[in-house]
C-alpha cells in the first residue's frame, strides 16, 4: 500500500517530524504508564469477553469470564465483512504493530500547521478507546491509547484483536457487535453476508448513529452510496473480489433499499 505524505507536512524535515511523534509517545508513556498500567488489566483480555451495557444512550464495558451468547468467532464472521472493515478502517491492519506511524505523522502535521485533530487509529487503538478511554480528543488521552494500544498487540494475536473488535464496536443506535448488526439489517447470520451487505456495516463505523439514517429511510444516501462503492473497490483491489463480482456488488441492492 502506497502512503501519501500531505503537502502540508511537507514543510517539516521528515527526521523533525518523525522524532516529534517518538518524542510525543515516550512523553506520554512516562506520564501515563503508571495510572493506565495499575488501572487497565489488559491481560484479562487474554480470558475474559467484554460486554456492552448501555443506559441513557451511553454504554461501558465489563469484562466477563463467560462468553456473551451474542458473541461470534472470526471463523463465523463472512470474509466480506471482515476485509471490508479492516480495508475501511486499517488497511495495514495485519502489518503495524497497534500504531500507523505514517498516520500518527500526517494527524501531527494538519494539527500543528492547519490546527486541525484528526484521527489516525487503527482497529487497535479503536478497539482500545471503546473499552477504556474517553470520547474526548485530546493529546493526553491519545498518550494514553498509544500506551494502551501497544499493551494490547503484545498479550494478544491480531486475530483476537479483530474478533474482538468486531463484537464490541457500535453498528448503529444500540446496536453493538456483529451478530445483532447483521440480525438488525439483514435478518442473516455473519457468515451469510454478501459484499455489498458488508461494504454497508463498514461504511456505518466512522458514524454509526449518523450514518444509519440510510437503514431509517430505506434509501442509501448519496454519500453512503458513494463510500460503499469506494469500499468494493478497495476489495477488488485487494483481490478478494473479480472484476466481474465488483461489477455486481455494485449493481445489487440491499433487501430493504427502495
Amino acid at each position: 500500500m502506497v502512503t501519501l505524505t500531505p503537502p502540508s507536512l511537507k514543510k517539516l524535515h521528515p527526521g523533525w517530524a518523525l522524532g516529534l511523534v517518538i518524542l510525543t509517545l515516550f512523553v506520554g508513556a512516562i506520564l501515563g504508564s503508571v495510572a493506565i498500567y495499575d488501572s487497565q488489566d489488559v491481560l484479562r483480555l487474554k480470558t475474559h469477553y467484554p460486554h456492552a451495557i448501555v443506559k441513557n444512550e451511553s454504554v461501558t464495558y465489563e469484562l466477563r469470564r463467560n462468553r456473551p451468547p451474542s458473541w461470534v468467532n472470526l471463523t463465523a464472521i463472512s470474509r466480506y465483512t471482515k476485509w471490508a472493515i479492516i480495508l475501511s478502517e486499517d488497511w495495514s491492519f495485519y502489518e503495524h504493530e497497534g500504531l500507523d506511524l505514517d498516520q500518527i505523522k500526517a494527524a501531527l502535521g494538519d494539527m500543528i500547521i492547519a490546527g486541525k485533530f484528526r484521527g489516525a487509529s487503527t482497529i487497535t487503538q479503536q478497539l482500545v478507546k471503546n473499552l477504556y478511554l474517553s470520547e474526548e480528543r485530546t493529546l493526553w488521552r491519545k498518550m494514553n491509547e498509544a500506551i494502551l494500544t501497544r499493551k494490547v498487540e503484545i498479550v494478544l494475536p491480531k486475530n483476537k484483536i479483530l474478533e474482538t473488535y468486531l463484537n464490541v464496536i457500535e453498528f448503529g443506535p444500540g446496536v453493538f457487535g456483529i451478530g445483532a448488526a447483521t440480525a438488525f439489517y439483514f435478518h442473516k447470520s455473519p457468515s451469510a453476508l454478501n459484499a455489498r451487505e458488508s461494504a454497508f456495516l463498514a461504511m456505518l463505523l466512522p458514524s454509526p448513529k449518523r450514518y444509519s439514517v440510510s437503514f431509517r429511510k430505506k434509501k442509501l444516501s448519496r454519500f453512503a452510496r458513494k463510500r460503499m462503492d469506494a469500499i468494493l473497490e478497495k476489495l477488488r483491489m485487494a483481490k478478494i473480489l473479480t472484476r466481474e463480482e465488483y461489477a455486481a456488488e455494485v449493481r445489487r441492492k440491499l433487501d430493504w433499499e427502495r
